[in-house]
């Protein structure tokens, strides 16, 4: 077997000489998790080559083991006919999110290529949101007339069997003029006698969700039923697809994931496999920015210079006060920015989460600054020192977890997202007012530190 460490280059060379016999047997072979490794990691000519080498199948599993924005990538590269008979290989629901990263002229040109019924379909999903129940719906769903029997819906499903054999199918969706009336389950189905109209059977008025409902209102849902999917309905319950536990789960951590590298300054997906000058630029957007604002926290310093050549000690104490709030400040963050997902608070309700946010900052600020306090008058054997530092942490504690308690509310109020711009608004705010505090008490008890 090729080493894990060369796999992906033997591919590589593989798919650039043109053997499209090798490169299947060759990919075919390798384990799903070099397989991951060895298609993420070939130059784009070559991951469009080996899409174009593989039968439609093959490629589809290639590009789901891909990260979405580099698949989609591929999909701009490869040639139409490619492009259409792989993306038939996926479910709509992923069809309908690998267009969406695709520019509007390119993705028009695959759905041209495809029956007129289904780029229809596409067409619409395309238009939701993927954060709502339409974007992560699939439309590959079992809709049988309200009005049949056992019998022809057993007939149907067997007329249909080819088609639907790789669905996830458990229940069979009844509608009356496409709306969704009932819902009958495989196993009253198959115990039903073939005479026996459907709507004996079905279970009537059944649960759904609105098209427009946001992630978080579809884990609500499945919080409170034990379902593998739920119907997805628009304002006059016409059925339009299925949203699936799995698909839900998928995105929350696709969320969850996009919060956290936006909170790092990650604004876009970024894999080290894209273009060094690319990378760089969508890295110091965000790191020039924060020059800016560390230079603005660096100047409070440069404002004492005096009383810090006095008492250099000080020197040891910032970084520590400074890191401490912080971490404090960021800790009310993340809490605010977990109850804006679930809608525990409203982003007016800043003067609420203050008052809230007090007690905590309070009664962590006094443990903080007592424990510092009493490590700055051991070391310095000066009591005036212990409480200069001491009472600095304490007090920023405090504006440290009412700011960040409140930052995310109001710039989601301005419609900012919190994700990106608390941090760099906190950092900056808890440096400044740190070393203010410490350089400022320190100046007013200057004679007591010499």
């Amino acid at each position: 077997m090729v080493d894990e460490a060369t796999s992906w280059e033997v591919l590589e060379e593989l798919v650039l000489a043109g053997d499209a016999g090798a490169v299947e047997a060759f990919f075919r072979a390798l384990p799903a998790a070099e397989r991951v490794i060895a298609a993420s990691r070939l130059s784009e000519e070559a991951r469009v080559g080996l899409v174009e080498s593989l039968s439609a199948a093959d490629a589809a599993d290639a590009l789901a083991l891909l990260p979405e924005v580099q698949a989609a990538d591929v999909l701009d590269d490869v040639r139409v006919e490619t492009a259409v008979a792989v993306l038939q290989e996926f479910p709509s629901d992923a069809q309908a999110d690998l267009l969406g990263e695709l520019e509007d002229a390119r993705a028009e040109r695959i759905l041209a290529g495809m029956q007129p019924q289904e780029a229809s379909g596409l067409r619409a999903l395309r238009e939701y949101e993927k954060d709502e129940a339409g974007g992560l719906m699939t439309t590959d769903h079992l809709a049988l007339s309200v009005w049949s029997t056992v019998g022809e819906i057993v007939d149907r499903l067997q007329e249909r069997a080819d088609e639907i054999e790789d669905l996830d199918v458990q229940y069979v969706y009844l509608v009356d003029d496409d709306r969704l009336t009932g819902v009958l389950r495989l196993r009253d189905l198959l115990l039903a006698r073939p005479s026996k109209a459907a709507t004996e059977v079905m279970i009537a008025e059944p649960s759904s969700v609105r098209d427009d409902a946001s992630v978080d209102a579809l884990a609500d849902f499945f919080e409170e039923h034990a379902y593998l999917g739920v119907p997805v309905v628009d304002g006059d319950r016409r059925l339009l697809g299925v949203v699936y536990r799995g698909a839900l789960e998928g995105a929350l951590r696709e969320r969850a994931d996009r919060d956290l590298r936006r909170s790092q300054g990650l604004l876009a997906e970024e894999l080290r496999s894209m273009p060094l000058l690319g990378r760089s630029r969508r890295r110091l957007s965000w790191l020039s920015l924060n020059v800016v604002l560390n230079v603005v926290a660096a100047s409070v310093i440069a404002a004492f210079e005096e009383t810090l050549s006095q008492v250099i000690a000080l020197a040891v104490f910032l970084p520590i006060i400074s890191d401490m709030s912080g971490c404090s400040g960021n800790q009310a963050v993340a809490v605010s920015m977990r109850e804006l997902s679930l809608g525990l608070v409203r982003p007016t309700e800043a003067l609420r989460v203050w008052r809230q946010e007090i007690g905590v900052g309070l009664a962590n600020g006094l443990a903080l600054g007592s424990l510092v306090a009493l490590g700055g008058w051991l070391w310095q054997g000066n009591p005036w020192f212990g409480l200069v530092v001491g009472g600095a942490l304490a007090i920023n504690t405090v504006l440290a977890v009412s700011m960040g308690g409140c930052v995310p509310l109001v710039l989601k109020r301005f419609e900012v997202d919190p994700a990106i711009a608390s941090g760099p608004i906190l950092t900056t705010a808890t440096d400044m007012c740190g070393f203010l505090l410490v350089l400022g008490l320190a100046t007013l008890a200057l004679p007591y530190l010499g």
